[in-house]
Parts: structure tokens; sequence; C-alpha cells
């Protein structure tokens, strides 16, 4: 947001079982001040039942889903989607491991990765996952060396389109310029397909394309398959994975397509492209979990620079939300207290971190006199907080709380100031 406005938060922002009692913000019928009271700040808050109407509204828009565990993961959301009918993309061995541990069949992983070590590739090879997506030349070395002679692996190639899309750089995928897959414009995507199909360690079953991250408009999907199309058709690959992507709104004047829209432009797309016998893929993660969920913070302090403007300082930041560190992302905020209170002050919402840079909303509309020891939420904080989260200043991570009608479950529990000795060795 550029300036305050007078409304209260759209509701729109708010996960789908939010409602307002006397001024308060519950979800799936829990306070979420009295949340706040009981877990401590900073606090996630995720609406259960919206994930998992997000989850089949996916999986009845395509063939084949699979959560992009990067957006949130622990146990219990590995759980809940696989419970949802959804696969695991996972990027890490820390998020195989994860997978793994919360009783995941190996059947229902996709294993990602620029720059998967030897350790990952072989963890993902005994374990036995469905795919491995391949990223360059050297992975498929390294998996040739450690597959047996009487082994083999199934492998989607990841192919860079040359599809620029309107997003921030650092969460652009597809274009030409990119760490990502093999390139189709200098041919280096032809002669994967030629190197894999040589293999006897792999058995090539598609091809993975990603064009980035928030991306608003569900025709640049369609532009992608237009321009791979004649690739597909020489090379008869069974599978395609279009990857994830796709945006959600973060503050108020934002649109974005569902699910329903995303499948129907593949759909049609792959139809004009003669490729219907194709197998289609998506990896959703962000429009699984972004908009279920609602950072809580106490506010510290409320420094007013006459003149200048108006600071509040909360218990936490970067450390919780990097988002607008690192890509300028925009949020909004509210009190959960008087959530549908008008927000006619401006105010810089800043963390708790030893950096001129730890900004979570730069001009926040908020209600006027909100002082130190009330509370601020900042809602759409499902993905890419937790998940991105660190320790910066040895700040403690936050816990992370499910609602539901049946309950409320601590997913993460609040880090004590002993966990940060773990790995300490001194």
């Amino acid at each position: 947001m550029s300036a305050a406005s007078p409304a209260p938060l759209p509701r729109f922002l708010l996960p789908d079982n939010a409602s307002i009692v006397d001024g308060v913000l519950h979800i799936a019928g829990h306070s979420v001040p009295g949340l706040s009271e009981r877990f401590g700040t900073p606090l996630f808050v995720y609406d259960e039942s919206h994930v998992r109407d997000r989850c089949r509204q996916a999986v009845a828009s395509f063939e084949s889903v699979a959560y992009a565990a990067k957006a949130f993961f622990n146990k219990t959301m590995a759980r809940l989607v696989a419970e949802e009918g959804l696969s695991i993309d996972v990027a890490s061995g820390g998020e195989l491991y994860i997978a793994l541990s919360a009783g995941v069949p190996p059947s229902r992983l996709v294993m990602h990765g620029n720059a998967k070590s030897e350790r990952e590739l072989r963890m993902a090879v005994e374990a036995g996952v469905h795919r491995m997506v391949v990223d360059g030349f050297d992975e498929l070395t390294r998996i040739e060396h450690i597959v047996g002679p009487d082994e083999t692996v199934d492998i989607l190639l990841r192919i860079t389109p040359g599809v620029e899309i309107h997003t921030h750089d650092f969460i652009s995928t597809g274009q030409d310029d990119s760490k990502f897959g093999f390139t189709l414009s200098t041919g280096l995507a032809h002669e994967a397909v030629e190197r894999a199909r040589r293999s006897s360690s792999v058995r090539l079953q598609g091809i993975h394309v990603h064009l980035g991250s928030q991306v608003f408009r569900a025709d640049s999907f369609a532009r992608a398959i237009a321009v791979i199309a004649p690739a597909l058709r020489d090379w008869e690959l069974p599978e395609l994975s279009l990857g994830g992507g796709l945006g959600v709104p973060y503050v108020t004047g934002e649109t974005a397509p569902d699910f329903g829209d995303w499948g129907t432009v593949v759909r049609t797309a792959i139809a004009d492209e003669g490729l219907g016998a194709i197998e289609i893929a998506v990896e959703p993660g962000r429009s699984i979990v972004a908009s279920s969920a609602v950072t809580v913070y106490t506010v510290q302090a409320v420094k007013d620079l006459r003149g200048i403007r108006t600071y509040v300082a909360v218990d936490g930041g970067m450390s919780d939300n990097p988002r607008p560190v690192l890509y300028g992302s925009g949020y909004e905020a509210f009190d959960p207290n008087q959530a549908d209170a008008p927000r006619p002050a401006t105010v810089r919402i800043v963390g708790k971190h030893c950096e001129s840079g730890d900004v979570l909303v730069d001009d926040a509309a908020i209600p006027r006199g909100v002082a130190a020891g009330d509370l601020l939420a900042t809602p759409v904080t499902g993905a890419y907080g937790h998940s991105m989260g660190s320790n910066y200043n040895k700040v403690l991570r936050p816990a992370v709380v499910f609602v539901s009608e049946g309950g409320v479950r601590e997913a993460v529990r609040r880090e004590r100031y002993e966990d940060l000795l773990i790995t300490d060795l001194g």
C-alpha cells in the first residue's frame, strides 16, 4: 500500500473461516487475541479447513498435484496434504527427510533442486521417490554414478522455456537467463533429452517447466505451453509438469486466478497445441497456504517523528517474514482486537532486528491510537514466512498453530533460548 485508507481490512484477505465478533478476529471460531495470549507472539495462525479446501480445489482441477513444500512445511503440513490426495514436491534433503518422517510414502514424493548434492541424490534414490526433476548435466552424471547396474530412476528434465513473466526478478525462473534447467533456445534441452534417453540409469518420463512465483496471469502458462509444444511433439513424452507459481492477492486491489481458472487455461492450451494425450502435473505451494494464515505481533514501541513519519516496532520482523526485505513485497496490517475498524493512520511497521531495512509494511494503514502492548496482525502470511525465517540476532522462531472447528493444534512450538545451543559446540 502507498497510503492509508479509512476502510477496514478487506475481508477477502482473511482466511476463509475468519469471522469478526464484537470487533475481535476469530478463525474457525477461535479468538486470535486469545490464541496470542495462550501461545505468545509472534504467532502464525493457520486456518486448517482453508488449506484443505485449496488442496481439494487443486485436485479437482488437475490430474496430478504435488504440494510445493518450500512454501511452508513440517510434519503436520506433510500429513495434511497427503490426506487430501496430494503428492509433495521436496527441494532438499531436509524437506525429503521431514516428508519421510511424517510417513508420506516415497511414491508420493517428487525431488527438486538445481544443485542437489550427491548425499541428497542418494537419499532420494535409496528412498525410491516417484520422480527426480533433473536440473543439469552434472546431476545426470551423479545419478548414473549412484544408481546400481540393475536399477533405473524415473526422471523429468527441467526445461527453461524462455518465457518472462511480470514478477520480481528474484522469483522469475522461466526466462533464458536463469540458473534453473536446460534452456530450450540454446539447444541444451534437446541435448539433455538425447543424453537421458541414452542412459541406462534413468527413464525419461517427461519435462518440467516452472515460470516463477506469484504469477497473476493464467495466460502466462498458455504462452509457455505454446513455446514448448513443438519440442513436446518431437520428444513424444507422456508427462508435462508446469510447476507452481499461481499468485495470490496480498493487498487491496490485487486479484489472481483460482485453480479452476488455471486448469481451464492449461487444458485449453494443451488442446489447442494438439497435446491432448499428455498427463499434466502442477506443484502449487503459495496458492495452497498463503491466504490461510495470519501473523500476530505485539507492538513494542511507537515513535512519532513529527513531520517525517511514525514508526511502529513489533516483536518480530525479517526473521519471521523476510519477503518485504528480499522482494519489496507488500502487506496490509490491522488490529485483531478491532478487526473491522477503520484504518486512517499511516505508519511504517518495523521489526526488532538491527537493520534499517527490517521493514514489514512500509506505509501501513492501521487504526489510530495503536500503542505499545497492542496487537497488530498481517494477513496472507502462510507462505514463505516461517519457511524462510531465521534466527538473526538470535531471535527465537515463532510458534505455529492450526485451528479448526475441532480445536487448536500447535504444529510448531515456539523456540526456547536453549534451542539456540543445540548445534553450538562451544
